[in-house]
């Protein structure tokens, strides 16, 4: 295995995949650490409610796909929000398979997958922390690692700004009056305080 890949290895974003039988699995995960050099070893994290936690914990084995810059949101939906248990979790991705037969994202999203084989399964809590050593891993590209901060910034649609409101708000309790003009004589439904305690919304 080519020692570059564990340099792609950043605080990012990471689609982690397992199999057990003839069924794959994946999820998002944001944590896999290097841990040694001499063997390589990696540490990663994955929530004990995921379904592909549990392959992992039955089968000892994994591969996770390191996310690029080229990374696109659709890709956090679908292995970030969807259950692997009823749905086929590969269907529409492309993929391929390493020597251990799990498959990585081999779709111009990644730029390496590194495959794990677990030594040890470590009770976080809410989470199991795996050490497992490297047996194989590629480059795929040279696109830089998706990080926290780039998929902030980049890849994460914008919200959509809410339209802004016309209108009065209570200084007192925050209570806002919709239109134009606020009565004189206008109290307050929530803190009872009169008219002259509203400024107009800019």
């Amino acid at each position: 295995m080519n020692d570059k890949v564990m340099r792609n290895l950043s605080y990012g974003l990471f689609v982690l995949t397992a199999r057990e039988g003839e069924k794959d699995n994946g999820c998002i995960i944001n944590t896999v650490t290097q841990v040694a050099s001499e063997p390589n070893r990696i540490s990663i994290s994955v929530n004990k409610k995921n379904f592909t936690h549990d392959m992992i914990l039955k089968t000892r084995e994994f591969n996770v796909s390191i996310l690029s810059e080229n990374a696109k949101f659709p890709t956090f939906q679908h292995f970030g929000f969807q259950s692997g248990r009823d749905v086929d979790k590969m269907q529409g991705i492309t993929v391929s398979r390493s020597a251990n037969g799990i498959v990585y994202l081999n779709s111009g999203e990644t730029n390496a997958f590194i495959s794990g084989k677990v030594i040890d399964a470590i009770d976080v809590g809410s989470h199991t922390l795996f050490i497992a050593d490297v047996t194989d891993g590629e480059i795929l590209s040279d696109v830089p690692s998706a990080t926290y901060a780039y998929y902030f910034s980049s890849i994460k649609p914008k919200p959509e700004a809410a339209p802004k409101k016309k209108g009065w708000i209570c200084t007192i309790c925050g209570y806002i009056y919709e239109g134009e003009v606020l009565p004189p004589d206008f109290i307050c439904p929530i803190c009872k305080h009169p008219a002259s305690d509203f400024k107009k919304l800019s």
